[in-house]
């Protein structure tokens, strides 16, 4: 269940209205000047018959082979921004614009089926592998791009082209650089050469005809109803299992004001860097790492623990090594320690 007592009061007026009564529309929000950067972008790589739509939905997705881009709708509102904030965490623009880009992988490998190609199924494997949300990833192979977080080119075949074709898009990506040597590299080619052909050729799918999945004009579910169905219940896995002792060892209980400050104080504006970064490098998904990053923040004002005002920088360094351990061990083992 989510902790709505602790949204912002003008955003929990909006939680018990239907999502389609809403009125929210693309054209004119705040994440439109983002689609128009899209398109920029795919005009300056020379892909001039390929602009797919986009569309506020429950999630970021292209459906199932339909070159159309769903983007959130709680991006195109202000009180609804505030509410994913205090959730979920809400994405920044370099944030929405490496979906943005990953998502348009997907509609350009649909608009043109090129999933259907032997040289695709041969450099990424098979369109039609069973898709499954857990997966194994190998942390740092250079078989894959890096682009969103969790190495997520690793999940599947559809997934590997996109993020590929993200790193292709990004402006100043330097990717025939970073990627030289890599097996990637390859991949980066493809996409390169595939945007060349069909640069001024007409999408194989219908740009216009793409059907959109559950657009926000369909949405019955209330907004309450929406975050209690989409946001994982990761307290389960989270309770109690912050180390004490280790969190002890990093900071004091008995530093006077004077040299000191709230270990917490410390820690809290830098959660969602830590959440970020947890979730980029060790793959963990990002609701549990924002969990766990809350947890050590509320254990640390639990215990009163404060930090050595000449200490700061190191000690932020060790309770990201703690962090990240945790986590790793999780990913490895199951719990975040040993019971």
């Amino acid at each position: 269940m989510q902790p709505f007592e602790h949204t912002p009061p003008e955003a929990r007026e909006l939680l018990k209205k239907p999502i389609r009564e809403l009125g929210l529309k693309l054209a004119g929000s705040p994440v439109e000047k983002y689609v128009q950067q899209l398109y920029r972008e795919l005009d300056a790589k020379g892909l001039e018959r390929f602009r797919p739509a986009c569309y506020l939905s429950d999630e970021w997705a292209c459906p199932d082979r339909e070159p159309i881009i769903g983007v959130p709708f709680y991006l195109a509102d202000p009180n609804l921004q505030a509410l994913e904030r205090s959730l979920n965490d809400l994405e920044d623009e370099r944030e929405i614009l490496m979906y943005l880009r990953h998502e348009a992988g997907h509609a350009f490998n649909y608009a043109y089926e090129l999933y259907n190609t032997p040289e695709w199924i041969e450099l990424f494997g098979p369109f039609d592998r069973p898709y499954v949300d857990t997966y194994t990833p190998v942390p740092f192979s250079r078989r894959y791009v890096r682009h969103i977080a969790g190495w997520y080119a690793q999940k599947h075949p559809d997934e590997d082209f996109a993020e590929t074709f993200a790193v292709w898009l990004t402006p100043r990506s330097n990717w025939r650089r970073k990627y030289a040597g890599w097996p990637a590299l390859r991949k980066l080619e493809y996409v390169d050469k595939a945007a060349r052909e069909m640069g001024r050729v007409e999408p194989k799918r219908s740009l216009a005809k793409a059907a959109a999945e559950l657009p926000v004009d369909q949405m019955n579910e209330r907004v309450e109803e929406f975050y209690q169905r989409t946001a994982p219940d990761e307290a389960q896995h989270i309770a109690g299992l912050v180390p004490d002792g280790e969190l002890e060892d990093i900071f004091s209980t008995d530093l006077s004001p004077e040299v000191s400050r709230p270990a917490g104080e410390v820690l809290a504006p830098l959660s969602k860097t830590l959440t970020d970064k947890i979730a980029y490098w060790t793959g963990l998904r990002r609701s549990l790492a924002k969990k766990l990053v809350e947890q050590i923040v509320r254990r640390a004002r639990e215990l009163n623990l404060r930090a050595d005002r000449t200490r700061e920088e190191q000690q932020v360094v060790d309770v990201t090594v703690l962090a990240t351990t945790l986590a790793m061990n999780y990913l490895q083992r199951g719990p975040f320690t040993e019971r």
